[in-house]
């Protein structure tokens, strides 16, 4: 507990006691499961869907690789079958890498970004808030100044 608050870990569960058989003394002891808070937002998720896809996918395909190599050092009749598939696997693991790329980008493309204090869409919202703010009141008072001015025309 010490080393902890030394470096800095402060855990913000309460501390459970429990009475000892000699004395009733009470000896502090810390919960089972502590809830803290995450450092990196949450994946979305299709992004997370397509990430573990591919981290299936690029397993399997090193494991196939490393079986084509062992197959071909021991001189099995295997080995070429499986090197030719490791190249296949090779090519869909690539494209399961670029899908999650590629959704990660249709996500934030769909979803917007997330605006933070630098952010420059944060920018571009306000200044199209202001410019429909500007336009709906020129609206309005075009619309009150033919209402008004419909009745007071001189009939002359």
């Amino acid at each position: 507990m010490e080393t902890e608050q030394r470096r800095g870990v402060v855990s913000s569960a309460p501390v459970a006691t429990a009475s000892s058989a000699v004395g009733g003394a009470k000896i502090p002891r810390q919960q089972l499961w502590v809830e803290e808070p995450a450092i990196r937002r949450r994946m979305p998720d299709p992004v997370r869907g397509s990430a573990v896809r591919a981290v299936l996918i690029m397993s399997l395909t090193i494991i196939q690789a490393m079986v084509a190599f062992l197959c071909t050092l021991a001189g099995s009749w295997l080995a070429f079958p499986m090197v030719l598939s490791s190249v296949g696997s090779t090519v869909v693991a690539t494209w399961s890498v670029l899908d999650v790329w590629i959704t990660r980008q249709v996500w934030n493309q769909r979803n917007g970004v997330v605006s933070v204090p630098s952010s420059s869409a944060r920018q571009l919202r306000r200044e199209r808030r202001r410019a429909r703010r500007a336009a709906r009141a020129a609206q309005r008072d075009d619309a009150r100044i033919r209402r008004r001015g419909a009745g007071s025309l001189s009939r002359a």
